[in-house]
């Protein structure tokens, strides 16, 4: 058997949460372990990863513990470096897009998180960039990957819904302040000028779910809350919350079929659970309803469904709950970090692009932008249509009032 090619990765932002478990400790080490993919023609493809960040002790102790050669703390010597293939990028919002344009102008495949810019013109120049580059440029959708979201687009492929009408989702838990009980997120995503936003962090994840399960989003009535006003650093010093903690929003979809579908999702970091998962996403149809999480999807048929009947005299002796039956894998659906990571590096190989790429994240930087942009003007905004035209970049710049969109940044 030939030898497997090997794509060098070089992985930055490895030291914070979603770049060390998601990516490199549930998806990059375990395609490594596990010798590569197997692509179509039968032949392999494996990774060496390479970290990369600010703080030289940390990656070095990262390298050692898992058994990675190569670190550095040069991301530019790294994007220059020939024997570089692809740049993936886990940092500071704030430094994203400069790394991302960096990075295909040098010819190298990126694979990144979102949002992938603070601005929509950013985000729509980065996928101007990446079209004239040539390079395959993926972008972490990993909600779709889910197992519970898989089953759930599914149930959508099979029809089971009839004609979809609404979409529910809850997301969000309690993150401590940081004065007596750590937080559990860095200071900077309460701070506005650092980045910091529920709904810049949280509606590009809404966009591409509500693209994937029901259709594009036409409209956006939006509300951003920051229900905790001062917080506590990793130092244990004070300082404003500036960012929105809290984002309510309704957005008016569309599917295939032209069917109008309204989706409501409350995102907070302000807020107890009470559910099952951490996000939880309803889709009620015509002819059947279901309730997704990250691992789990129950349904319940029109044929199924009981008759309730509300009367506030007497308790609720039904189990509504017990009412509903799990929908099964029947299939084996692994880590959906690493199932992304897999079609991605298959893509690279074959040169071609990914079905999630850098437009697709465009339209998320839209709807925060245009979700922000509903907040501070209590209205509904409608959504206009992203295309990769020269002039695109004067459209990103009306598709958000720029003077609103910069102030609530």
């Amino acid at each position: 058997m030939s030898q497997p090619r090997v794509l060098r990765i070089a992985m930055n932002g490895v030291t914070g949460r979603m770049g060390y478990r998601q990516h490199l400790l549930r998806s990059i080490l375990p395609i490594r372990d596990q010798g590569g993919i197997t692509l179509p023609d039968g032949s392999r493809v494996t990774v060496e990863p390479i970290l990369v960040g600010r703080s030289a002790a940390k990656l070095e102790e990262l390298a050692r513990r898992h058994g990675v050669e190569h670190w550095s703390t040069d991301l530019d010597a790294l994007i220059a470096d020939p024997t570089v293939d692809i740049v993936f990028d886990a940092s500071m919002t704030s430094l994203r897009a400069s790394t991302l344009r960096k990075a295909m102008s040098a010819g190298k495949h990126v694979f990144t998180e979102k949002p992938t810019a603070e601005t929509l013109r950013e985000a729509v120049e980065l996928a101007r960039v990446g079209r004239e580059s040539g390079v395959t440029a993926g972008v972490v959708h990993d909600k779709l990957y889910l197992p519970g979201l898989v089953k759930l687009r599914r149930l959508v492929d099979e029809g089971f819904f009839g004609r979809i009408l609404s979409v529910r989702g809850e997301f969000g838990y309690w993150v401590f302040e940081g004065e007596h009980q750590e937080a559990q997120r860095p200071s900077w995503n309460y701070r506005r000028e650092d980045g910091g936003s529920m709904t810049t962090d949280m509606y590009c994840h809404w966009n591409y779910v509500l693209e994937g399960i029901v259709g594009p989003v036409r409209s956006v009535t939006s509300t951003a809350v920051t229900h905790i006003p001062a917080r506590w650093d990793e130092q244990g010093h004070e300082y404003p919350a500036t960012a929105d903690d809290a984002a309510y929003g309704v957005f008016e979809c569309e599917t295939p079929a032209g069917d109008p579908v309204i989706a409501q999702i409350n995102s907070s970091w302000a807020v107890r659970v009470y559910r099952d998962e951490l996000v939880e996403f309803q889709v009620d149809g015509t002819h059947g309803s279901a309730v997704a999480g990250l691992t789990k999807c129950v349904a319940q048929q029109r044929a199924h469904t009981p008759k309730p009947v509300w009367n506030p005299d007497l308790p609720v002796t039904e189990s509504f709950r017990d009412q509903w039956l799990e929908v099964p894998a029947n299939a084996e659906l692994d880590n959906g970090f690493k199932a992304q990571w897999e079609e991605f590096l298959a893509d690279v190989v074959a040169g071609r692009e990914h079905r999630f790429g850098l437009l697709s994240a465009a339209r998320g930087v839209q709807l925060a932008e245009l979700g922000l942009q509903s907040s501070a003007e209590r209205r509904t905004v409608d959504i206009p249509e992203l295309e990769l035209t020269p002039e695109a970049g004067e459209d990103a710049d009306r598709a958000a009032d720029p003077e609103t969109a910069g102030a609530l940044r």
